[in-house]
């Protein structure tokens, strides 16, 4: 890139082509060119629409909506040079913190080289109580925040004014927001946003998802006066991505997924050597622990030249290592999805996968990092850390060459997001119902709201629930005598306002040196598993634990070695349903051991011919009519396998379905195991198979209420209900530094599941834990479809005599619960040999 000169703006037109001379002019100061998408957004933005712009990560597209913005503020003061017009002009939403510096930057380029005076702010939840008081008094003209601080400052009294002149609101990676809480969030928000800014335009960013027209539905309202003046505007850029898998020298016959690929390290290191920069993507926070501590041992030469990134490591590492990519002082970086958005460093050279990313658009978000400018080639290596992710790498090859993306399914009646939501405007100024549910009902999510179902949540918010409302802590808001619904006390709009938000994880215990020296925060449920004494490995450092005081766990440095790492419970990601179909297809080309008959077989499936032969000696590779089924027996019991190919959410309820229909046939216990390919029954007696078939057990008929039988599915709800009853403001968190443990919060929402389920079962929030359980934990819908599918598929039942290269991951993934990592590999060592006989 040039070297920056200051432009002087071209003499202005107010007309639009006077306004597009300057940003072109800007343009070719820097030496570029702007794209066809970069000035489509700029000519509907300038015509007053909405829209929805569909833009790979570093494709240009905040210049995209920045330029326009500052274009509207100088066609709108023609003398801008001289005089400045004070007051919130727009707001730009980044769904991580991460990004904000970034936006921050393009944002300043070009309101300091047009000379316009306009002062650019960042608010999320790192920005100093200093800062955020100087930004009450005097609000920047463009703001960049996150959802949650957007929220907060709907909380602050007198927010109509803040916003009464915004002009624009940028939604940056919509597609991260949509299909979570945090994008309901975001639609309440806009709803009321387009109240209180009369002139606001509404647009939104997002990567390729399978429904963007959907997407655009859900940012501007399916049936609005936005919606039908917007507009969906695609980049085509037609970036090329090389997807290099990188495949074992010596290929396994029996895979297993106990060694998180570092069997392969040292094929990672000439591919570091060689670039400049190199992103290594794990999938969970251990795994990224695990990865940087064994680079580092075994090559010490990269030390001070290699980092990790996760979201747990403290804010002012994440900083110093996102800078240190940018000025290129780092030669490798172990990371999580806390890289995969935004975060613009152009000089990644080179990006490595490590395991199955499970998605498609997660795959393609992380290969986007890597020749990341207009024009260049996003090289991306897949790393297996079994035999069989192989089948998944060249199934991301055919979802690269194809553009599949997977749908992201918005929520319907989140009534905790909305509870949330209705508490933030009557801790602010008030809110008149009647004006609120028009906005409401305007939304995606909301818009099947019935009068019902407001009045019983106005009612909530006033009384508590129907069973509560003899305890005065439910009650939150008053009803004034002009019917405005309004929070008095400061005591609950102070809670309120510490709880804001929809991510609710497991509690966060900060981890600190006795000392005083900050490092990171972990799950509560790690912690609380360690005793004094214990050594563990986090943020690429040996501690040993001391002991836990208030909500921090103080530990020291060790040099003792071991093979703890914090798991985090986000780190079971299951694959998408476009991934199945995907890696089904790939499967089906194996099937048929001669390729000339078999349809054309990737360089990943080639490889991996040792594994499929062997399990063709012992039982069969399956054909797209076939659904395979094995049974055998060994010393832990009777074994019988199904392999659906559908992704570990699915398996978990089609085995639990599975196990409850086997179970009124003949009286049976089994533990059930599963992963992204299969699921497994294991019993202390044969489960007779043709009985399974003759009575269909894999019916779709009375799915539903057997699932609920089968599932234990109150205790699923009522962990969601915990989440639910957090969000909706019936639960507190507790202040900063005095959270309130885990446990206490589980027993009270516990017993708020246990009064709503004995007398208030029509109760809005316990029905929602309920319906929450089956669409998005169990995915009902994508468990319905599988069902049907294998309804039409030939059943083959291979009774074979020991387990086969497919069993396998499945088996060792059940033993790794119980066993510790030296005696798996002990007992996986054993298994290999006798297999292999």
């Amino acid at each position: 890139m040039s070297s920056r000169k200051k432009t002087i703006p071209s003499p202005l037109g107010k007309d639009r082509e006077g306004l597009f001379q300057i940003a072109q002019d800007w343009f070719q100061q820097q030496s570029w060119k702007p794209f066809a998408f970069q000035k489509e957004s700029w000519t509907a933005f300038l015509q007053g629409k909405h829209g929805l712009l569909n833009a790979p990560t570093g494709s240009g597209k905040t210049y995209a909506l920045w330029f326009p913005i500052v274009l509207n503020y100088i066609k709108n003061n023609p003398d801008y040079k001289t005089k400045h017009k004070k007051g919130l002009k727009a707001i730009w939403i980044t769904p991580l913190r991460a990004l904000s510096q970034e936006i921050k930057q393009s944002a300043e380029r070009i309101t300091e080289d047009l000379g316009t005076q306009m002062t650019v702010g960042v608010r999320t939840g790192d920005t100093s109580t200093k800062e955020r008081a100087r930004q009450k008094n005097k609000m920047p003209d463009l703001l960049i925040t996150t959802p949650e601080s957007l929220q907060l400052l709907l909380s602050s009294k007198g927010y109509d004014k803040v916003f009464k002149d915004c002009s624009a609101i940028v939604i940056d990676e919509w597609h991260e927001l949509l299909g979570t809480k945090r994008g309901v969030q975001m639609e309440l928000a806009l709803s009321r946003l387009k109240t209180v800014s009369k002139d606001l335009r509404i647009w939104g960013i997002s990567a390729t998802i399978g429904n963007l027209e959907q997407a655009r539905q859900v940012l501007l309202g399916p049936e609005t006066k936005a919606y039908d003046n917007s507009v969906l505007i695609r980049a085509k850029l037609n970036k090329k991505i090389t997807v290099k898998s990188i495949i074992p020298k010596e290929m396994e016959t029996f895979p297993w997924r106990g060694h998180l690929g570092l069997r392969l390290l040292e094929d990672v290191v000439p591919i570091i050597n060689n670039s400049k920069t190199t992103l290594l993507f794990t999938n969970t926070r251990s795994q990224c622990e695990i990865w940087f501590q064994k680079i580092l041992e075994q090559h010490p030469e990269y030390a001070g030249e290699f980092a990790m990134h996760h979201g747990s490591v403290n804010k002012e590492t994440r900083l110093w290592v996102e800078q240190a990519i940018r000025n290129e002082s780092l030669k490798a970086v172990v990371c999580t999805s806390s890289l995969d958005l935004g975060v613009d460093f152009a000089p990644v050279e080179t990006v490595v996968q490590i395991g199955g990313p499970k998605g498609v658009a997660r795959f393609l978000q992380r290969a986007g990092r890597s020749g990341h400018q207009p024009g260049k080639e996003s090289v991306i290596h897949f790393l297996p850390t079994h035999a069989m992710e192989l089948i998944e790498a060249s199934a991301m090859q055919k979802a690269v060459q194809n553009a599949a993306v997977e749908d992201r399914i918005p929520y319907l009646n989140s009534f905790d997001v909305l509870l949330q939501y209705l508490t933030t405007l009557a801790v602010s100024d008030g809110f008149y119902p009647n004006e609120i549910f028009r906005e409401v009902k305007q939304t995606f999510c909301y818009q099947a709201i019935t009068e019902d179902h407001w009045q019983w949540l106005l009612n909530f918010l006033v009384m508590g629930s129907q069973s509560l409302k003899t305890y005065d802590e439910y009650q939150k808001v008053e009803v004034e005598e002009d019917g405005k619904f309004k929070v008095n006390n400061r005591g609950i709009a102070m809670r309120h306002r510490f709880q804001i938000g929809t991510i609710v994880g497991d509690a966060s215990i900060q981890v600190r040196y006795q000392k005083g020296g900050y490092i990171g925060s972990i799950e509560e449920f790690f912690i609380s598993k360690l005793a004094p004494g214990d050594v563990f490995t986090f943020a690429g450092r040996n501690l040993e634990f001391i002991r836990i005081k208030g909500m921090q766990a103080h530990v020291r440095n060790s040099n003792k070695r071991t093979n703890k790492v914090p798991s985090w419970m986000g780190g079971r990601l299951s694959f998408s349903a476009q991934m199945s179909e995907l890696l089904r297809q790939e499967l089906y080309t194996a099937a048929s051991p001669n390729p000339s008959k078999g349809g054309e077989q990737s360089e990943e499936i080639r490889a991996l011919k040792p594994m499929f032969d062997k399990q063709r000696e012992e039982s069969k590779v399956p054909k797209p009519d076939e659904f395979l089924i094995e049974t055998f027996k060994t010393r832990d019991g009777y074994h019988h396998l199904f392999y659906p190919f559908e992704g570990r959410g699915v398996h978990e309820a089609m085995s639990s379905l599975l196990a409850y229909r086997i179970s009124l046939l003949t009286p049976i216990t089994c533990s059930l195991a599963y992963n992204d390919y299969g699921f497994e029954l294991l019993s202390d007696k044969p489960i007779d198979i043709q009985e399974v078939l003759d009575n269909n057990l894999f019916t779709v008929d009375y799915m539903r209420s057997d699932l609920q039988k089968s599932l234990n599915s109150n205790e699923m709800a009522r962990r969601k209900f915990r989440d639910i009853a957090v969000i909706s403001g019936m639960v507190f968190t507790g202040y900063p530094d005095k959270g309130i443990k885990m446990k206490h919060l589980q027993s009270s929402s516990q017993l708020l599941f246990d009064v709503f389920k004995d007398f208030e079962a029509d109760n809005l929030l316990y029905q929602q834990a309920f319906t929450e359980t089956f669409e998005h934990q169990l995915e009902e819908g994508r468990l319905r479809m599988a069902l049907e599918r294998i309804a039409k598929q030939e059943i083959v039942w291979k009774q074979c005599t020991k387990p086969t290269p497919f069993s396998f991951p499945i088996i060792t993934d059940r033993l790794r619960e119980k066993l510790s990592s030296e005696k798996l590999a002990d007992r996986i060592k054993r298994m290999t040999k006798v297999l292999m006989k």
